[in-house]
């Protein structure tokens, strides 16, 4: 049995070319309106995927406590961001769309259309799933998955990240990958097939290998509400598909990196080196403690097959209260034991935010 655990996707990583108003639009469309923390300073751990220069960046990781991970925000605030400068296809290389956790597909598309125009019609996913697609601002697209799970209802129809679709080149050795590091153990569908289940993808009409995996149930301080989680892997089989972020940094426009909540960092790391897929950062590499703003904690990067960045964070103190100093130190206390609802119920009260230009 592995010493380290892996207890959900924590945040998906969203490089946008405007944080207000894609925070305002995720608030609106998402219910994204509990700040977990927030920060304005420089990224000087990520130099291998930053040109080789630490640049300023104005990030927050926003959650829905509905259920699912949460959103991290981000823009460059000294650079220009470079959006992606070709039209991203069904099974380009990397993250295409980040799945959004839906009580009510149907009820969903009434909701998301009568406000925003670019939202595809329900359908059904290969492992039989309703769902449905919808561009945000800056043409990401969110593929809304229906869970009938809800953490802390709050009356929404929408809860948090619940997964990711991404683009792969050799479907072999990328399922084994993420069955072996990531514990993506079960396949729920392997089917070729088209995307015409989303016709806002461009390519959706080629042929696809389309395979769906889930984990076992997870366990540690967040999983209850982090929640079950699919990685949807698509291979093109019809066109040789491009890396989305070739040529450009971490942090530009698009789905930067999935995140996992992690404990015990160390055996983590020596594990992955056995598999063949080194730290290609380490925030805390002498056993310090990286300061995020009004959290801490340990975060490292590896990189899938193809590149596409898999980021893993153990948190040591996350704000509850910020103005009374009352936080949570992970370190003091057991690792697998749930944190208790009425801590959430009570940063949401707290920290829900109305994010103004």
């Amino acid at each position: 049995m592995n010493k380290f655990n892996i207890s959900g996707i924590q945040q998906l990583g969203i490089g946008t070319m405007d944080f207000r108003k894609s925070w305002n639009w995720y608030i609106e469309m998402f219910g994204a309106d509990t700040k977990i923390l927030e920060d304005d300073t420089v990224a000087e751990r990520m130099l291998p995927y930053t040109g080789g220069k630490p640049h300023k960046r104005h990030a927050c990781i926003a959650m829905n406590l509905q259920g699912g991970g949460g959103f991290e925000i981000w823009q460059y605030s000294e650079r220009t961001p470079e959006p992606c400068p070709f039209t991203i296809s069904v099974g380009d290389l990397g993250v295409f769309a980040a799945k959004i956790k839906c009580r009510d597909i149907n009820a969903y598309h009434k909701f998301i259309t009568a406000r925003w125009a670019d939202a595809s019609s329900p359908s059904i996913l290969p492992d039989g799933t309703p769902c449905m697609y919808v561009k945000d601002l800056y043409g990401n697209v969110f593929q809304l998955v229906q869970r009938d799970d809800v953490y802390i209802d709050q009356g929404k129809l929408t809860g948090g990240m619940a997964g990711a679709v991404i683009g792969v080149s050799d479907m072999e050795r990328s399922v084994k990958f993420y069955k072996e590091v990531l514990g993506y153990e079960t396949v729920r569908c392997d089917e070729v097939t088209t995307f015409d289940d989303c016709p806002l993808l461009s390519g959706a009409d080629k042929k696809c290998r389309r395979v769906i995996l889930t984990a076992p149930k997870r366990y540690g301080a967040y999983a209850d509400l982090l929640g079950d989680t699919t990685i949807e892997l698509v291979q093109a089989l019809e066109r040789v598909p491009r890396k989305i972020y070739q040529g450009r940094y971490w942090g530009d426009p698009g789905f930067i990196q999935v995140c996992f909540d992690v404990t015990d960092m160390r055996e983590l790391g020596k594990f992955c080196a056995e598999k063949g897929h080194p730290f290609t950062v380490d925030s805390c590499p002498s056993g310090e403690v990286f300061d995020m703003g009004d959290a801490s904690g340990h975060f490292t990067y590896i990189e899938d097959p193809d590149g596409t960045l898999i980021e893993f964070v153990e948190t040591h103190r996350i704000p509850v209260v910020k103005k009374l100093g009352w936080y949570i130190d992970m370190k003091k206390r057991n690792p697998y034991k749930p944190l208790p609802k009425f801590l959430f119920r009570l940063m949401g009260l707290v920290s829900k935010e109305i994010v103004k230009p």
